[in-house]
């Protein structure tokens, strides 16, 4: 059995270095002069740091012998030396190589203690402001408040980028929070994962039936399950699923299920004879979303007098007449306080939409534009021609200044400005964000709800579209006649086709829908390489920048996660001119195309006219990756006309965009798709998949892969049953 030995020295190198967990390969100067390799969970190292590890040797069948470190203790400079070198490793945001020599030819030995305690005495160093002096004072105290804190968490087996989070929330105080209540790290906010936490809490003795954990357990079920698209859980179901999970009686679970009832942390319903468990603001916005819709519903305006000559006029502009469906659904906007309009492509939204707005315009009704991403909200601005804008920013996020949670500026005390409000791409729409639109609606004011509820339901929970849909309840329109110019795109039929249940025509090789067969998922990745990087920009003029290569899913070899990996080598490979951030398994490179996988509300972005600054980047925006500045360790990303710089820390918020799941394209349009139809679990392997997929292209569409699994999606009609509420309560409430 290898012993524990014990190394001490400086870090001489940084080989690799996982930001998400803290692994690294370090190059270890010690003390007798050799330079030993270190591997282990050793977060945020930096190059002339001190250590004393703690650990055994071990030979690597590739790179020889290596120690690797069980136990960690850092050891921070002392000699004038030793920090100039530590702060030259720009552990420290704003100082570099040049910047640190003079601070410690100024303070000598002090300069750590002087940047910790009295940080305003940098100001004394010429080109050291009072405010450069402030921001490097609080980066070297934040800087060691996070490293003690993922210390701590590597230590219990925490997530290390759960530190960054959690310090961010509960700052300096934190690990004395944690021993008092290790479930702290459940705040929706922070998304730990229950199991490591779980863990850590009965490291610290938490008993397991302590109710501390059970109502844990029991929110955690619920928001969990959030994913799922639920937005309750019948009550039998969360008892029994909670009680596996933790390994306690149901009777237990249901004492604290009481409990949480009584402290209003939740919230209960009889629905369908069932009795049902929500969170509470799910549970009020189920309630407030069916009140305002039938209040809406209900709302008439007189027709105008000249109703007539605006539908005229307004199909006069369009350039060809409308059909008796869409005079009805222009008509009706006249008229509604609400209006849902549906169906699939070429059944004539958009006409309908442009022939609203032109009535609005004659009747002199303001109106706003919003969908819910940026890429939809700018489509919807190019089909009209008026500004659209996403549902977050019409609602304008803020940060509530007392719990540091989002809140929309627009409300209830603070409405939005319009006699009507137009929203397209409805199926994106989940219950959270139409509560939160619908409190923002001025009294008097009209909404029309614009999509297709055959594609994707929302990521969030529940499904408005398509429970509006189905209680029948509200007026609605759905299109669907194909008109005669849209009947001459493949990409249009077969979208029909497949939603039908039919077999998309594969054959036709002079129109714009293309399959190309492949006898390995290999073979599929590599086709899809070549289409993008040669032929189609060759031979069909078309620039890879406005291809979009989609797929099902994100493992295996036509999976998103290795299909960015070949098509950053093929579009964008590495060059001297570029520089690069590794993070985790990816790099990073100036050039790249990189999406936002998660809202966030506090990322800075400027116009990149400079006209307008803003704060929030949200899940699905893309852009392409400007800058990458080493020193200030940051990455500048150019997201159509809004720039937004991020911290290196950031950098799980970003993944490589070459290739997307289906689900994050949702709400996007671009000139070529590119599918993967290979393989994956039947759950992936659906016809709204499929659907939706091909609904994204609009001028060309290839899917390469097997005829075979094209016929799969197609059959496999099964979407994942959602615990909604909203169309029964608008059955029970609308009658």
């Amino acid at each position: 059995m290898t012993e524990m030995e014990i190394l001490q020295g400086a870090i001489g190198g940084i080989v690799y270095q996982n930001y998400d967990n803290g692994y690294a390969i370090l190059r270890l100067l010690c003390q007798d002069g050799q330079t030993v390799t270190v591997v282990g969970t050793i977060p945020m190292p930096v190059i002339g740091e001190r250590l004393i590890v703690t650990g055994k040797w071990k030979n690597h069948p590739s790179y020889g012998r290596q120690f690797e470190a069980e136990f960690l203790e850092r050891l921070m400079p002392q000699s004038a030396q030793e920090i100039q070198n530590y702060l030259s490793g720009r552990v420290i945001k704003g100082i570099g190589p040049k910047t640190a020599a003079k601070i410690v030819l100024h303070f000598g030995e002090d300069t750590l203690r002087i940047m910790e305690q009295e940080p305003h005495r940098l100001a004394e160093i010429a080109g050291i402001t009072a405010a450069k002096a402030a921001d490097i004072g609080q980066a070297f105290r934040q800087q060691m408040g996070i490293r003690h804190i993922m210390e701590f968490f590597t230590l219990h087996h925490l997530p290390a980028e759960l530190a960054i989070k959690t310090y961010r929330l509960y700052g300096d105080s934190t690990i004395d929070m944690l021993y008092d209540d290790p479930y702290l790290l459940m705040d929706e906010e922070l998304d730990a994962p229950f199991g490591a936490v779980d863990q850590f809490a009965i490291e610290l003795g938490v008993n397991g039936d302590d109710p501390r954990r059970v109502e844990a357990g029991v929110l955690f079920e619920l928001r969990y399950n959030l994913t799922a698209g639920h937005s309750f859980l019948p009550e039998q179901k969360l008892v029994e699923a909670t009680a596996s999970l933790l390994s306690v009686s149901t009777d237990t679970i249901d004492r604290c299920i009481e409990q949480l009832l009584h402290s209003n942390r939740l919230a209960a319903e009889h629905l369908a004879g069932i009795d049902v468990i929500y969170l509470p603001d799910l549970y009020d916005a189920e309630v407030f979303c069916t009140n305002r819709l039938i209040s809406l519903s209900q709302k008439e305006y007189k027709a105008p007098s000249a109703l007539p000559k605006y539908l005229e006029k307004a199909s006069k502009s369009s350039g060809f007449a409308y059909s008796k469906q869409q005079i009805q659904a222009i008509s009706l906007a006249a008229t509604s306080g609400l209006l849902i309009i549906t169906g699939g492509p070429g059944t004539g939204k958009t006409t309908i939409l442009n022939g609203i707005l032109r009535l609005y315009d004659q009747m002199g009704l303001t109106y706003l534009l919003a969908a819910p991403t940026g890429r939809a909200a700018k489509r919807l601005s190019e089909v009209t021609g008026e500004d659209a804008s996403t549902i977050h920013r019409l609602l304008e996020t803020g940060i509530d200044r007392h719990t540091g949670k989002l809140v929309f500026c627009r409300d209830a005390s603070n409405p939005l400005r319009a006699d009507a409000v137009i929203v397209d791409e409805m199926s994106m729409v989940d219950i959270s964000l139409l509560y939160s639109l619908m409190q923002a609606l001025p009294e008097k004011c009209r909404l029309i709800l614009v999509g297709d509820p055959d594609q994707l339901p929302p990521v969030g929970p529940g499904f408005p579209l398509s429970d509006i849909l189905r209680s029948n309840m509200l007026p609605s329109i759905r299109l669907t006649e194909i008109f005669r110019q849209a009947q001459k795109s493949l990409i249009v039929m077969n979208a029909h086709r497949v939603n039908q249940g039919q077999m998309p025509v594969l054959t036709d090789v002079k129109n714009d829908f293309f399959f190309l067969g492949a006898n390995s998922e290999e073979a599929v990745a590599q086709t899809i390489v070549g289409l993008c990087s040669t032929r189609l920009p060759q031979k069909m003029g078309i620039p890879s920048e406005q291809i979009q290569v989609l797929t099902p899913t994100k493992k295996g070899f036509a999976g998103t996660v290795n299909l960015n990996k070949l098509l950053q080598q093929s579009l964008n490979p590495p060059s001297p001119a570029k520089r690069e951030r590794a993070f985790g398994e990816f790099v990073f490179r100036e050039g790249d195309r990189v999406m936002q996988i998660r809202n966030n509300y506090d990322i800075l972005w400027t116009k990149t006219d400079g006209s307008a600054v803003g704060e929030g980047m949200f899940n699905g925006d893309v852009g392409i990756i400007r800058e990458i500045d080493t020193a200030m360790e940051q990455l500048t990303v150019v997201f159509d006309d809004r720039e937004a710089t991020y911290d290196f820390d950031q950098l799980n918020e970003l993944e490589l965009a070459y290739a997307m799941t289906v689900h994050k394209s949702q709400g996007s349009e671009y000139r070529a798709v590119i599918l993967a139809a290979w393989g994956g679990s039947a759950y992936l392997l659906n016809r709204s998949i499929l659907y939706t997929a091909i609904t994204r292209a609009r001028e060309l569409m290839v899917t390469v892969g097997r005829e075979e699994t094209v016929a799969v999606m197609t059959q496999n009609a099964k979407v994942g049953r959602r615990y909604t509420g909203l169309k029964l309560r608008l059955q029970k409430e609308g009658k």
